[in-house]
Order: structure tokens, then sequence, then C-alpha cells
């Protein structure tokens, strides 16, 4: 009985040596520039979870400098491509806070619209077209903000002729996500809530491609209401766009 005690200890022991030895750091020695450079390789590699977990070691570990300084960039980017985009998003304002005046900062405000502009996104939009004013509104509004922010603080970063296609391409799916708003009160004959909708596209969005679908709805709208002076109006402006 006391040898079976015995070996039962013994076992123990080498069990928890054995866990202890799985839980050493081999990075517990590394200088900044290597857990840095291991970092940036494991990122381009798209080992995303070890590129974070490193980032915020160098950063725990060395807070001040330069590698420091670029993993708190570097690991919003990595959140970003492992589809954490509460993650990215937080990692980005606090560089942003950290580093007002730093000279990849356009990038970080170009990086917070491009998460927001993917937010939601899944394997499923690689087999079908996505259709973003299919999505909350508000992240697109978002996203809209994010990279007018970024022109309006930097309208000569390398970033902004891509910042200016986005928001052309968001002001559009949010003028559609009012539009199918407007399309759902018609079909419940909501005729007061349809017409205001596709006013409201009419005022904020002149020049996209909801303007004439939501002159029909209003046209549509009014003509159940009884409104004759503004049936008469909209057609006008109607037949003023078909001729265009």
């Amino acid at each position: 009985m006391v040898t079976r005690t015995v070996l039962l200890i013994l076992l123990g022991i080498m069990l928890t040596a054995c866990g202890a030895a799985k839980e050493i750091d081999v990075t517990a020695d590394w200088s900044a520039e290597r857990l840095y450079r291991n970092a940036k390789r494991n990122l381009e590699n798209e080992d995303y979870l070890t590129a974070i977990e490193q980032y915020e070691t160098l950063e725990s570990r060395y807070p001040f400098g330069k590698f420091a300084t670029q993993a708190q960039l570097d690991v919003a980017y990595a959140y970003y491509k492992y589809d954490e985009p509460e993650a990215a998003v937080v990692a980005i304002e606090r560089f942003i806070k950290l580093n007002p005046r730093h000279k990849a900062v356009d990038y970080a405000y170009y990086l917070r619209g491009l998460v927001n502009f993917e937010r939601g996104g899944s394997i499923l939009d690689v087999v079908h077209e996505r259709d973003l004013s299919d999505y909350d509104k508000t992240q697109l509004q978002t996203a809209f903000n994010d990279f007018q922010l970024l022109l309006r603080k930097y309208p000569n970063s390398k970033y902004a002729r891509d910042a200016r296609q986005r928001l052309v391409f968001l002001r559009n799916e949010i003028a559609r996500a009012d539009l199918k708003i407007a399309q759902y009160y018609l079909s419940r004959e909501a005729w007061v809530a349809a017409a205001n909708r596709a006013k409201t596209i009419l005022q904020f969005y002149p020049g996209t491609t909801a303007i004439k679908p939501a002159l029909e709805i209003q046209l549509q709208a009014y003509q159940q209401l009884g409104l004759d002076k503004l049936v008469a109006d909209t057609q006008r402006i109607i037949d003023l766009n078909s001729n265009l």
C-alpha cells in the first residue's frame, strides 16, 4: 500500500512538471525587435492569432519605443484580418489617442473605415455578391463618417483616393437602404411613411442611384393620398429627369 502511494505521488510530480514545461514561454528572453519581427512574420503568414499574442506581449514587456508603437497599429490590423472588428476598432482608437502626430495616423483612420466597411462580412460574401444596403444603416453611416473624417483631416493622404471611392459607394448604399424601407412602407400601404422616406432620399442623397425609384414611390404615395398638387409636382420632376 505504501509503495502504491509513493508511486502515485511520483506520478503526480511528473505530471505537474510536464505541465509546467508546456507553459514555459519561449519568448521570455526575446528582445523587442525579435518579438516584433516574429509577430510581423506571423501576420504575413496569416497566423493572426499568434501575431496578436506576440504584438500584445511586446507592448506589455517593452511599452516604450518604436517597436511598441508600431505594434499598437499592427495588432489592430491583425484583429481586423482575424475578423474581430470590435477589438480592431479599440486598438485603432487607442493608437490614435496615444500617437496623434504619428506619421501613420492617417492609415489608422483609414483602417478604422475599412473595419467598419467590412463589419459583418462572412465567407458567404465570397459566394454571393454582397449587398451592403441589407446591412444595418448605422453601420454603413459609421464607415462613411470614418472615411469622411480621414479626408477632412488628411486630404492629401495616399489613402484619400480609395476613401473617396468608398464614400461614393457607401452613399449609394445608404440611399438604397432607405429606399428598401420606403418600398416596405409602400407594400404595407403606409402611404405617408413611404412618401416621407422617399423625401429623405431626395433631400439627403441627390445624385445617387436611388433617386429615380424614390420619386416613383413618392408619386404613388401622393396619388393614394389624393394630394393632386404634389402628384403634379413630382410627375414634373420625373419628366424633367427622364429627359436628362
